[in-house]
């Protein structure tokens, strides 16, 4: 037996973390199935010495419990910029025992605001506030003269930053301190200097650039939605060997100057004048006689908080594979891949020379570049060289979604050697794979987790091209199951709902982005960018969803008055009717309304759109949030509230009945969307669910496809397959006509679009004003994938997969499928295929987890010895249920199809 994979609060060794309890985590790997643990010791000391030789901090001594996830460290308070090591000591079910051979350990940062003694620092000369400046530098020397045992930078922005010491840029973040809603909390970020800084004279430098702080953002064109200035904290604590300390601070003594980055913007891209450059500026010994003071800026430090999210790093570096002049004769690269980063190149100019890169998705009809769907975002970034031989270049506080590169003004040759794509995003670790013997369906799983990379970049945003990328909680909330089985979204979800928190206006109203930048709904006359079911149930919908996926109730408990808030407000505008029809509602975000606008060689079906009330859709999502509420509250024994909310339900549904449905058992909106919701949150009786199924089943064989939005599409197949209609779920899902999932593949696409049909079959596109070619919100499917064709479901009673629901659901439209998930307990894993009559199973089930496995076949067989066949039960007619401990199983399940 094994214990591997130990983590704090999600991370492995966290350095700077703020919680006065981590929690700790690990996973064991026993070569014996059917292992459970049975009980744990964590020690946790100082140092790693300390911890061999048991001079401990904490000894939570034995505990008998299953519990491997999410422990709270329970040792004496912890203290500013604390390092502490830990090791855990598992026993088993088998009479084995094994402790963690890796020694992990966790750092806190600056636990509160009054222990910062840096100030705020901006460029030391006026800027003109309504246009793009030149990104300030920053700098300062300092003198070391002791031997240095420990040494630690606290720092961050107003803008985006890159941290510097002794010329060399430290670590390998990007878009730093993040995007938060800054006006109630800014992250810092901590970096370990210990080993780099040097005896004599060292020296910091900073590179600040405008960011979501102070940038062009949002279509309306507005700047300085945060403020006007640039900004830069930074504290260097030093600890030396005769344990005497020394702060440098970001204080007057610090120089600015303008450099070679004439302008940084998140959405118009990067001009960088090479020129320009300042050799060797943030060296020591450096002349910055030339350089201005700076200015201190009158800002509180308690905005300040510890970074909780995924950093922003590059993953991936991708060739282009193709270089071609289009019909209007302009230079094109193609990355084969709709990506989100920038253009890395080497090459040489002549001093002076320029060269542009404009960024974009998709070509048009007739083969050429084409950025209308971008809107006012210019996605530019330009160079100028300096011309001394090779240069080397890449953008630092930009990001732009494309596919192809255009390059205009060099008068160079340039080779597809010359340049390279940067994959940017959240590195949030990869946990999901889902494979199967359709080709295009393996394609669609790659455009979900494309689409995924591309837009959770610090937060998740809805596209990641046009004058946009926003936090939109609708998209988010939608896709959020499908981001859980694809990649570990825990610290990534906690940061941002946090934010949703701060911005939720104090009737419990949710806001339509977050962190909120609109104003006044954006311009759009809707609303005041706050409501919207469907969109402000993120507030309560993704805390729910992480819990089950991971586990961790603390997410719960530190949104509970978010989401409390929002139930509250439902409540009050549904009144005594119990129907909530109150404020502006995105509705079925678009929905298949325009089939007979366009000619697709298909019947006119005399359609005027799937056009779902929005009462009846925002009432649905009121009685499924009313649910979750009352399951979260019982959870962290707030029964009166789990009570009340608990009440709510059978008035609700019973409005519902009365509202929208007819005394024929019909929903006033026949659409898809309609049934789905009524189906799939639990609001039709028991008596009616067969002929409410078998509606939706007949609409869906009427048309041939789907014709759901944003808030029907993730439901679809799964109310689907649930009732009785898993064929028809797979016929949606192996269409390859508009509208339909795999449309798009066939055109094509390498992301998730917006829009079903945003390039038509004739090659058209769709209007120009909402036209993304990465918008993950219908790749919600993805949930589908892994949860019902390969099975993998959680137990709602014991999250994280601790006890797993394996019900795989077969079909003769493929061949095999397969997902793997690399839960908080370890690797879950199922497949099948298909031969003839008999379907082939494997299951793979972690240590310290049960499962139970539901099969359909006239009969089970399994031959290995280790299997005690009486797990095995008929619960009916070609029914089977398996329950199964940790290991790897296979049956045979005979005349299955």
């Amino acid at each position: 037996m094994n214990v591997k994979n130990l983590r704090t609060d999600y991370k492995v060794d966290p350095l700077g973390i703020a919680s006065p309890n981590p929690r700790l985590s690990w996973e064991l790997d026993c070569e014996n199935e059917n292992s459970l643990q049975t009980a744990y010791r964590i020690k946790v000391a100082s140092t790693p010495e300390a911890l061999k030789n048991d001079q401990l901090v904490w000894d939570s001594e034995v505990v008998t419990s299953d519990q491997s996830v999410f422990i709270k460290y329970q040792g004496p308070q912890l203290v500013s910029g604390q390092r502490l090591y830990w090791q855990v000591t598992v026993w088993d079910n088998q009479g084995n025992q094994a402790t963690s051979d890796e020694t992990a350990c966790w750092e806190t940062g600056l636990l509160t605001s009054g222990e910062w003694q840096a100030a705020w620092i901006s460029p030391g000369w006026d800027e003109d506030k309504s246009q793009s400046n030149p990104c300030p530098y920053f700098r300062k020397e300092f003198d070391i003269k002791k031997q240095v045992v420990k040494a630690r930078i606290y720092a961050s922005a107003l803008g985006l930053y890159e941290l510097y010491l002794n010329g060399e840029r430290l670590g390998k973040d990007y878009f730093n301190p993040g995007w938060t809603t800054y006006n109630k909390r800014i992250q810092y970020q901590v970096y370990d200097l210990t080993a780099l800084l040097k005896q004599g004279q060292n020296a910091l430098g900073a590179i600040v650039g405008d960011g979501w702080y102070r940038g062009f953002f949002v279509w309306q064109g507005d700047r300085n939605l945060y403020g006007d200035k640039a900004g830069l904290i930074a504290q260097l604590e030093i600890t030396y060997e005769d344990g005497s300390k020394e702060w440098i601070l970001s204080d007057p003594s610090w120089k600015s100057s303008r450099g070679p980055i004439l302008k940084s913007e998140i959405y118009h891209g990067e001009l960088y004048d090479a020129r320009l450059e300042i050799a060797a500026w943030a060296d020591p010994g450096f002349d910055d006689s030339n350089w201005e003071k700076v200015k201190i800026l009158n800002l509180s430090n308690e905005v300040l908080v510890p970074t909780e999210g995924e950093p922003v790093r590059i993953t991936e570096t991708i060739k282009a594979i193709n270089k071609f002049v289009t019909p209007r004769g302009e230079l094109v690269f193609d990355f084969g891949q709709n990506l989100v980063g920038w253009v890395r190149f080497r090459l040489k100019g002549k001093q002076g020379q320029r060269i542009v890169l404009h960024h974009a998705e998709v070509l048009d009809q007739e083969g050429n570049f084409y950025t209308d769907n971008l809107r006012t975002a210019k996605a530019e970034d330009c160079y100028i060289f300096k011309g001394e031989g090779l240069e080397e270049y890449e953008p630092r506080f930009t990001f732009h979604g494309f596919r192809y590169l255009r390059v205009s003004e060099y008068q160079g040759e340039i080779s597809i050697d010359d340049i390279e794509a940067r994959v940017v995003h959240s590195d949030m670790e990869k946990i999901g794979e889902f494979e199967c013997s359709d080709p295009l369906i393996n394609r669609l799983q790659q455009n979900i987790q494309w689409g995924l990379r591309g837009n959770f970049l610090d937060v998740p945003t809805d596209c990641p091209q046009r004058d946009e990328r926003l936090g939109w909680t609708g998209d988010a909330q939608v896709f959020a199951p499908t981001a859980c089985f694809n990649r570990n979204t825990g610290s990534f979800f906690t940061k941002w709902m946090k934010d949703l928190q701060l911005d939720q206006k104090e009737d419990g109203n949710v806001p339509w982005v977050v962190p909120n930048v609109l104003k006044d709904g954006g311009g759009t006359g809707w609303s005041d960018g706050y409501g919207g079911t469907g969109w402000a149930d993120a507030a309560v919908i993704i805390p729910w969803t992480v819990y089950q996926s991971y586990g961790d109730i603390q997410i719960l408990e530190n949104q509970y008055e978010s989401m409390k808030a929002w139930e509250e407000y439902m409540i009050r505008h549904s009144g005594s009717r119990y129907i909530f029809d109150y404020g502006f509602h995105f509705g079925d975000w678009l929905s298949f309304a325009e089939y007979y606008t366009y000619n697709y060689n298909a019947p006119d079906y005399g359609y005027a759109g799937a056009h779902t009330e929005k009462d009846l859709i925002a009432t649905a999502y009121f009685y499924h949030t009313s649910s979750l509420m009352s399951k979260i509250a019982s959870l962290l024994g707030k029964n009166e509230d789990s009570e009340r909310y608990a009440s709510l339900l059978p008035k609700i549904k019973e409005a519902f009945h009365r509202e929208f449905i007819t005394p024929n058992g019909r929903l006033i909106s026949g659409t898809q969307t309609a049934y789905v919701l009524a189906l799939g949150f639990g609001l039709i009786p028991d008596q009616e669910r067969e002929a409410m199924a078998k509606r939706l089943a007949d609409d869906v064989r009427y048309f041939g496809h789907l014709t759901t939005g944003f808030l029907g599409t993730p439901l679809l197949c799964r109310v689907l397959s649930d009732n009785g209609y898993p064929e028809l779920a797979y016929q949606l899902l192996c269409n390859k006509r508009y509208p339909s999932w795999l449309y798009p593949v066939t055109m094509g696409a390498t992301t998730i679009w917006e829009r079903w049909d945003g390039i038509r079959p004739d090659g058209s596109f769709q209007t120009v004003g909402m036209n993304s070619f990465n918008h993950y919100a219908y790749g919600a499917v993805g949930q589908w994938l892994y949860s019902t064709v390969a099975g993998l479901n959680i137990d709602p009673s014991k999250p994280a997969y601790k006890h797993s629901i394996i019900r795989p659901c077969t079909t003769r439209q493929l061949n095999f499928a397969r997902a793997s998930l690399q839960t908080m307990y370890g690797l879950l894993s199922s497949s099948w295929e298909l031969k003839g009559e008999e379907v082939y199973y494997k299951f793979r089930i972690p240590s310290n987890t049960t499962a139970t496995i539901y099969l359909k076949a006239e009969k089970i067989s399994n031959s290995q010895k280790t299997l005690d066949l009486s797990v095995i039960k008929k619960t009916g007619d070609n029914q089977f249920r398996i329950e199964l401990g940790s290991g790897s199983w296979e049956f045979t399940a005979h005349k299955a199809i």
